[in-house]
């Protein structure tokens, strides 16, 4: 009799585990929820491609991944057919919206892989490792904000999906506000998210907002890819002149190319970002028109007219208005431009043609030091911590920085007033 009575205990408790599968896994109490925002092409992204006829010579059919350091690369897809297959169609219809203008090439589908869960960002393992160890939990109290990098944040659903995904982690974890951890292009699409939302919502939702060398003007590196391209697979820069092509003309497409690229806003003629050896033209930011204009680029410019300087984030109505504890890296030489042959898309980036400037081997010192615009914030905290020497992909997983996100994370908000 007691033993069929501890039998009906056990089978009533799996039942519960069975039906409410989150009480197994929550976290333990005071715990704060993070919604992570991976950087450029961190996100896996899955391409279906369907009787495709956009580029003649690649496979009509099949599928393959595309992000940062993929394990399994297609065996079918060449790197040349998965650029031409991943270039966007631009629509330069005036009376479209400027995010309605672009579109898939037909018989391409793109999608986000396991979104909202660790492994849609492989790379983070170190970060999602740092977390458990606290107490945190994949996929219940840390989770994904993915999203499609050759798109901006006004697009593909961005804002009502990122939204629903911090509202669920809210209520999975009893109504805890989350904080956003971000890295690299990452916070500018936690920034949009943030300056989209009303202040009853940040107030209710978010506890707080870690950007990691937050991409928020731009970089200059974005001006000469449009030229030479970049291959994700290893961020590697293409070898041959067909892969160079078809990369730079990848970039050329994407909206968030334009997004990426150094705002002459605030980096004015700082630095320059491509010159031009068969005219002796160099080019600043501040010369992008004319840069577009020299490489017979009309709707490359047609979009940075928009893009550049998209996310809006230096002027006080652009303020996040959550407490933020921003990381940057500083002392290592990065790359803010090239000298190039001409201006034609296929340029073979040459090492010794490079132009650097101090930054964290990714982003230079003017983007990483932008975000000091924020401590003009009237009462939500702001700090900027710098991490001499480490590397801009080291970053999401260095101790000392984990170190601080966890202190953040046990800290109470800042208790501001709504009109402050």
């Amino acid at each position: 009799m007691r033993e069929a009575s501890w039998l009906r205990i056990v089978i009533a408790a799996l039942v519960v585990l069975t039906v409410f599968p989150g009480t197994a896994g929550a976290s333990p109490p005071g715990t704060t929820p993070v919604v992570l925002f991976p950087a450029f092409h961190l996100t896996r992204l899955q391409v279906v491609v369907d009787h495709q006829t956009a580029a003649p010579g690649c496979p009509r059919s099949g599928s393959f991944e595309d992000w940062y350091r993929n394990d399994h690369p297609s065996r079918l897809f060449s790197q040349v057919c998965q650029d031409r297959l991943l270039t966007l169609r631009y629509d330069a219809n005036p009376s479209k919206p400027m995010a309605s203008r672009f579109s898939n090439a037909p018989g391409v589908d793109v999608r986000l892989l396991d979104y909202g869960r660790t492994d849609s960002a492989p790379f983070y393992e170190p970060f999602y490792r740092a977390l458990e160890a606290h107490g945190h939990r994949r996929n219940t109290d840390i989770r994904v904000a993915g999203y499609d990098s050759r798109l901006t944040p006004d697009m593909g659903g961005f804002l009502e999906r990122t939204r629903e995904l911090i509202e669920k982690t809210y209520r999975d974890n009893g109504n805890r506000p989350v904080h956003l951890v971000a890295h690299s292009n990452g916070p500018l699409y936690a920034q949009y998210l943030l300056t989209h939302m009303s202040r009853a919502w940040r107030d209710t939702y978010i506890q707080g907002f870690t950007p990691i060398a937050g991409n928020f003007p731009g970089q200059g590196l974005l001006y000469p890819v449009l030229f030479t391209g970049l291959n994700i697979q290893d961020f590697g820069y293409p070898t041959t002149r067909e892969n160079a092509e078809s990369s730079a003309r990848l970039y050329r497409s994407a909206p968030s190319s334009y997004m990426s690229a150094s705002d002459p806003r605030i980096f004015e003629n700082r630095e320059v970002v491509v010159q031009d050896t068969s005219t002796g033209r160099s080019y600043t930011p501040r010369d992008y028109p004319e840069l577009f204009a020299d490489a017979g680029m009309p709707t490359a410019r047609e979009i940075a007219d928009h893009y550049i300087g998209f996310v809006r984030f230096a002027d006080a109505r652009s303020f996040p208005d959550v407490d933020v504890y921003a990381e940057r890296g500083s002392g290592l030489p990065t790359v803010v431009g090239a000298r190039l042959p001409n201006l034609s898309a296929g340029q073979i980036a040459q090492p010794g043609r490079f132009l650097y400037r101090d930054g964290d081997g990714n982003q230079e010192d003017i983007t990483n030091e932008a975000v000091l615009a924020w401590r003009a914030m009237a009462c939500h905290r702001f700090g900027l911590t710098d991490n001499p020497g480490v590397d801009h992909f080291s970053l999401p997983g260095d101790r000392h920085l984990l170190d601080r996100l966890l202190a953040h994370l046990a800290q109470p908000r800042s208790d501001c007033p709504a009109d402050g």
